[in-house]
């Protein structure tokens, strides 16, 4: 054969490549679906394990790097700032003040060749976007029925409880400016809890008593008959109680719009060390190895070798600075996120703000609104290391004492709309 009779002419050549890049697309698409059931298949696994045998070294679903199914992309006709839902804020230099107030959803499997399955996950999304765009953001907020209130003892906690349901609205008139959520609708309920009998929705926040209002609504649902016979693995891994995003999209919105919806929240100077204390300064499976070595690797230098490979004696400077930090070396976990990430309290309008501050007065009150049987009250003992002292505005003294004035305000900027929300000051800067 002549070398000029193995020149390809530029049609054989396009329809050369064509061929090829058709195949490459349709093994790219199979490979997206192969990786994604095998991703499926280990959270099935790893369920199984956990239904089996709870351990503490399984809390992978604390952190709140979720998978999301949904993606809600912002309307750019109606784009507006909105400061309450970013967390990008100008530093403010405060002077001193005293303090104000004493699981993974997994989709239904589609059958069928992998072009097929793409096809029919995208017109899915199509639809649960469509609807879920037609939600009236944020949601109404509802008076408190107090036809239950029977006497006058509770009169100051209402007076205190609706300054601050009417604050955090003005807060959120204020700083925000959306109608319309920015993130994903089952990451945005992915910590609420759900008690159909009295029809409640409890905003877990970490760190702020959600052990005990976990033990609660285990009673109030018939699953236990005493607060305080359930112990702390059962509250946190028994996979006992509901989640909202366990529902589809009407049963979401539906008890969105009909139950009563509670958050109790924290200072949050005072939350991020009882999370410090907690997970740093006590023997633990998980937060040691996960976060503890990640933190002294990137934050102390000259670090020794026992600490590099057991992650323990993390400092509270050190783990101040991996909070800090916009590039840290391992994600985010709720006891020490937003509660403004957390409960999206500008979108979905909480009908009761309780403080940890008066927790026992505040759930009390709570209980009494949604009719809970006389006898229920909320437990007032620590959950774990009882014997430690209970973090409080001296305890959180100590800890920054160890910091410049530079990080404490940086902390406070980090946790900014917090504050506002909720209408903490802070003493310490």
């Amino acid at each position: 054969m002549q070398p000029s009779e193995m020149v390809m002419n530029p049609k054989q050549v396009f329809l050369s490549v064509l061929i090829f890049g058709v195949a490459g697309l349709l093994l790219f698409m199979y490979l997206q679906v192969w990786i994604e059931e095998q991703h499926t298949g280990r959270v099935e696994k790893k369920r199984e394990q956990k239904a089996t045998s709870v351990t503490r070294e399984q809390i992978q679903g604390h952190i709140t790097n979720q998978n999301l199914k949904f993606h809600i992309t912002e309307d750019p006709k109606g784009k507006k700032e909105n400061l309450l839902l970013n967390s990008e804020r100008p530093m403010r230099v405060l002077t001193k003040t005293s303090h104000s107030q004493g699981e993974d959803r997994v989709l239904g499997k589609t059958t069928g060749p992998p072009t097929i399955k793409l096809i029919a996950k995208h017109q899915g999304t199509r639809t649960v976007f469509k609807k879920f765009s037609e939600m009236k953001w944020p949601l109404d907020i509802h008076p408190l029925n107090k036809s239950l209130i029977k006497d006058n003892k509770w009169k100051e906690t209402d007076v205190a409880q609706e300054k601050r349901r009417s604050f955090l609205q003005e807060s959120c008139k204020k700083y925000g400016g959306v109608s319309r959520p920015q993130s994903h609708l089952f990451h945005m309920v992915s910590r609420i809890y759900v008690e159909d009998k009295h029809k409640i929705l409890y905003c877990e926040v970490p760190k702020a008593g959600c052990s005990n209002w976990k033990r609660i609504l285990m009673v109030l649902s018939g699953l236990a008959s005493s607060a305080y016979n359930i112990s702390h693995d059962a509250v946190h891994y028994g996979k006992h109680l509901k989640k909202l995003d366990s529902f589809d999209l009407k049963g979401i919105y539906t008890r969105l719009n009909t139950y009563t919806k509670a958050v109790f929240v924290r200072d949050p100077m005072e939350r991020l060390v009882s999370a410090f204390r907690d997970k740093f300064e006590h023997p633990n499976s998980y937060y040691h190895p996960v976060f503890g070595k990640a933190i002294i690797k990137k934050y102390r230098p000259n670090a020794c070798e026992e600490a590099l490979n057991n992650g323990s004696g993390v400092k509270f400077k050190e783990f101040v600075h991996y909070l800090l930090d916009s590039h840290r070396p391992v994600g985010m976990d709720i006891h020490w996120e937003k509660v403004s990430k957390l409960c999206y309290p500008c979108l979905i309008n909480y009908d009761f703000v309780g403080k940890f501050e008066t927790l026992e007065e505040d759930a009390n009150y709570f209980l009494q609104l949604i009719g809970a049987p006389k006898e229920l009250k909320f437990p007032n003992f620590k959950d774990r290391h009882s014997s430690d002292e209970r973090t409080n505005a001296q305890v959180v003294r100590q800890y920054l004492k160890d910091l410049t004035r530079t990080e404490r305000q940086l902390i406070y900027d980090f946790y900014d709309l917090d504050y506002l929300m909720f209408n903490y000051t802070t003493p310490f800067l």
